[in-house]
């Protein structure tokens, strides 16, 4: 059965309504005074207005919420729309005048890992339709985020003709092969994974090794657009490392390494402490690793920093470690500017927000040689890359940068100036901001070419099969 059409459980008022197709015209792709173009970005279990660190927030949490930000900034009215997950939760955040989350009923008011959420989205899509109706708005454009939010934009693209961009952020076809049990709902997610590339106006990959990867393992049909991640310079910048150690207390001379991030196997921490480990026997130097994120006992990201920390306890690692916890942005970059050296040792990551956060603020990044990861870190430049889950290489690479002053200087100042000049989330708004005027605006043509298209074919070709061709963009 096709995932895309398959029933999945609901109640009978939460079934998508499928009506005749609603012409979602733009009022113009051009955006001055009060003429604000309303668009829909989604992102089902990413809320854009949860702190960042812990399980089910991360990176996708951040560029919803920053481009959403961006975006009306240039122009746009913005509703970015999540699950609503607890009663006390607001079901309207305001950000800004024109930059709003939105969180839709779907499913019980509680916390489901995102692998149990696709049963409940059908209720999401009626939600959304609901929400649209009640608002008076019409979103003609829908920029999806993960592949669960690309199963409700697919069907908002069947139901309503919306012009549909889509960000994947993580891939099931590069997540299964890491992992030993794949969960019953993997193939439903590589059919939507595919269909979104093939169906969507254009997918947004973050790098150009994600881009290799869609083309090499998902399919080659359909347009793809590679726009980077930001990062925001007004609070990610340089800060000096002793101010930065003064105002958290931390030793101004000791090494510090530093991890940022969720308590998640695929996120490499095991690698890491394994690396420190191996690190201090074999250099026998003072050191601190500090390994930040936040975690909910009661939830799986709880159990990974449980067995993170069994495991720091058995390499003997505890007085050389500490749980800083889940860190607001305000004080984040001054970690990231009193550490040495921050280590990303993911088994994948599509971009890999952490990296350029810790550049920003001018310090080295050890990575694995995976994803956009080998796009944002330059080797030897900004910092170094390892293979993935190589334990030694990691900690040859830690002790170069801990031990060569100068040369860790030189990447200190050359990883913030790549950053301010690639990657800002302003940047990135005005790129997505003149793809989505471009597809509206051939969205405009397409509608008026329509009548004249159907009299052609219905008069001179009508038994002729009509093919059409994709094209790359880039």
């Amino acid at each position: 059965m096709n995932p895309l059409n398959q029933t999945v459980k609901t109640s009978s008022f939460n079934t998508p309504q499928k009506t005749s197709p609603q012409k979602s015209t733009p009022i113009s792709p051009r955006l001055t005074g009060r003429n604000r173009q309303p668009i829909a970005l989604i992102s089902v279990h990413g809320d854009p207005d949860v702190d960042i660190g812990r399980e089910e927030a991360g990176g996708q949490n951040v560029y919803v919420r920053q481009v959403g930000e961006a975006l009306a900034k240039l122009g746009w009215q913005v509703d970015m729309f999540t699950r609503k997950i607890h009663p006390d939760q607001p079901t309207i955040v305001q950000h800004s005048p024109h930059c709003r989350t939105i969180r839709l009923t779907a499913g019980p008011l509680e916390y489901i890992p995102r692998d149990e959420l696709f049963e409940y989205l059908p209720e999401f899509v009626t939600a959304f339709q609901n929400f649209q109706a009640k608002e008076g708005t019409n979103y003609p454009l829908v920029h999806t985020n993960y592949w669960l939010s690309a199963w409700v934009g697919l069907q908002l693209k069947k139901y309503h003709n919306v012009q549909l961009v889509h960000t994947y952020h993580s891939l099931g076809q590069v997540k299964y092969q890491t992992v030993s049990n794949r969960p019953k709902i993997a193939d439903t997610r590589l059919t939507v994974e595919k269909s979104i590339l093939e169906q969507s106006n254009t997918v947004v990959a973050t790098s150009p090794q994600e881009e290799e990867i869609l083309r090499h393992t998902v399919s080659q049909n359909g347009h793809i657009s590679v726009i980077p991640c930001g990062t925001n310079l007004e609070n990610f910048h340089v800060i000096s490392k002793s101010e930065a150690r003064l105002k958290l207390g931390l030793d101004a001379h000791e090494p510090i390494i530093l991890y940022v991030g969720r308590f998640d196997p695929r996120k490499g921490i095991e690698t890491l402490v394994r690396a420190c480990h191996q690190y201090q026997t074999a250099q026998n130097q003072p050191f601190k690793l500090m390994i930040a994120g936040g975690a909910d006992p009661n939830k799986t990201d709880g159990q990974e920093r449980q067995r993170i920390e069994g495991l720091v306890q058995e390499l003997g690692l505890t007085k050389q470690t500490a749980f800083p916890g889940q860190l607001s942005h305000e004080i984040l970059p001054f970690y990231y500017a009193a550490a040495d050296v921050c280590v990303v040792p993911s088994h994948y990551e599509p971009f890999g927000l952490v990296a350029i956060e810790a550049m920003a603020c001018g310090t080295p990044v050890i990575a694995s040689n995976v994803g956009g990861l080998k796009f944002t870190v330059i080797p030897e430049e900004t910092g170094l890359l390892v293979p993935p889950q190589d334990i030694s290489g990691f900690a040859n690479a830690i002790n170069r940068i801990l031990t060569d002053d100068i040369w860790t200087q030189k990447l200190r100042k050359q990883a913030s100036v790549r950053v301010s000049e690639n990657f800002s989330w302003a940047g990135v708004a005005i790129r997505l901001s003149d793809l989505y005027r471009r597809i509206l605006a051939e969205s405009i043509m397409d509608e008026r070419l329509l009548p004249l298209s159907r009299s052609v074919i219905n008069s001179e070709v009508a038994a002729i099969p009509v093919t059409t061709s994709t094209r790359k963009v880039s």
